[in-house]
């Protein structure tokens, strides 16, 4: 009996169908489809085009227009908004290295980074924060990840260098944005100036890289033999995800605050920053858990067959597996968490949302146009949303999630 060979050449994906083809298989493929199709259609379009109207005729965006620094950074004192600009485009810098050594997913958010800026810049708008300077700024930023990308292709930069850089990058913006006591080049800016995106961002990226190891770490700890660990893992991952996120930040921000000298009081952008991290560190650990106990046993015993150590088999065998099989239910986490930063604004820190009401508040004519303004940050927490999870569905399907471990 012969075996016919299929050439590799002739082995291809189907293609996706057309659209018509999608159209007539998913909204007309049966009399109840049709009927629904039909009769939502309309609704549909007359929604759409009633609110294009009412955002390009209608709608007054004068609040969202005329504050934009204030939506940005709060009431960061604007000689020292270098500052903010210099911590922006190192991210940005490292971002285009990271593009020139891995490309990939990287490659895409750092050319979306890159014109989004860029577009910034050339709006064509008339508007006394966007002047020249600010302009330049907006548009260098392009520059700024071409040139990393140039760097970052360079032979002579290893991995172990972007890593490191990568490192410095948070604790050199942390020292720009927040200066230096008795300093004339770098004075010191009260966190109590600090606000709009540039807290909404702090909390977040600081929340999701300090819960991200912490979580493992006690996803680890409730699955140790020790007794102690296990009791004290299980302890604060169910303590903490049996409260909800507004009382563990009352808690770091009022009452731990109680219970500590004067002159050793925390910051309370820290003191929000540690209970953001330890509310997502809980639920991190049991998303964690879950990706642990989905891995075969027999993985298990055939590293231990060649000769693997126990953390040589739950760094490079057991970890790797898990987190990759749960990277969805983690980048849900994650986005929760970006939302979730808007109740700061109760333990009196105006992150995004707390910048807008303050602007709604500040006159009596805003108040009519509160739909705008909060219309206005949704929108912004729906495309970072949306972002972070399109990033996610890149990433499932460079590592296969799908596909059965």
């Amino acid at each position: 009996m012969s075996i016919v060979e299929i050439p590799q050449e002739e082995i291809r994906q189907p293609l996706p169908p057309g659209p018509l083809k999608w159209v007539k298989g998913n909204l007309f493929n049966n009399v109840g489809n049709t009927l629904i199709t039909l009769i939502l259609l309309p609704l549909i379009f007359f929604a759409i085009v009633n609110a294009i109207i009412w955002i390009v005729t209608q709608a007054d965006w004068t609040p969202v227009i005329n504050f934009p620094l204030l939506y940005a950074v709060g009431q960061y004192p604007r000689d020292q908004i270098w500052r903010v600009g210099v911590s922006l485009s190192l991210i940005i810098f490292m971002l285009g290295v990271s593009w020139g050594k891995w490309g990939g997913l990287l490659r895409s958010i750092s050319i979306a980074v890159g014109l989004t800026f860029l577009l910034l810049a050339l709006l064509p708008i008339q508007h006394a924060q966007l002047n020249l300077n600010m302009r330049l700024y907006l548009g260098s930023n392009l520059i700024w990840v071409l040139l990393g990308f140039g760097i970052g292709r360079a032979p002579f930069v290893k991995v172990l260098y972007i890593v490191l850089g990568w490192l410095l990058v948070p604790v050199i913006s942390i020292l720009l944005l927040a200066g230096f006591e008795n300093s004339s080049f770098l004075p010191q800016i009260a966190t109590t100036l600090w606000g709009g995106l540039l807290v909404t961002f702090l909390l977040s990226a600081g929340g999701i890289l300090l819960s991200f190891p912490i979580g493992v770490a006690l996803a680890l700890g409730r699955r140790s033999s020790l007794p102690v660990v296990s009791a004290f893992s299980t302890i604060f991952i169910e303590g903490v995800r049996g409260v909800p996120l507004i009382t563990i930040l009352f808690m770091f921000s009022i009452i731990l605050a109680l219970f500590l000298p004067a002159e050793s009081r925390i910051d309370r952008l820290l003191r929000a920053l540690m209970a953001v991290t330890v509310f997502s560190a809980a639920y991190t650990a049991e998303n964690v858990r879950g990706g642990l106990q989905a891995v075969p046993k027999g993985q298990i015993e055939a590293a231990k067959a060649v000769g693997m150590n126990g953390l040589q088999t739950m760094v490079f065998i057991v970890l790797p597996q898990a987190i990759r099989a749960v990277i969805p239910a983690i980048v849900g986490q994650f986005i929760s968490l970006f939302k979730d930063t808007t109740l700061v604004v109760i333990v009196g820190i105006n992150d995004f949302l707390g910048i807008g009401r303050s602007i709604i508040n500040s006159d009596p004519e805003f108040v009519q146009l509160q739909l705008e303004v909060y219309l206005f940050i949704a929108v912004v927490y729906w495309i970072f949303s949306y972002l972070m999870s399109l990033a996610s569905r890149r990433l499932e399907t460079a590592l296969g999630v799908s596909a059965k471990l």
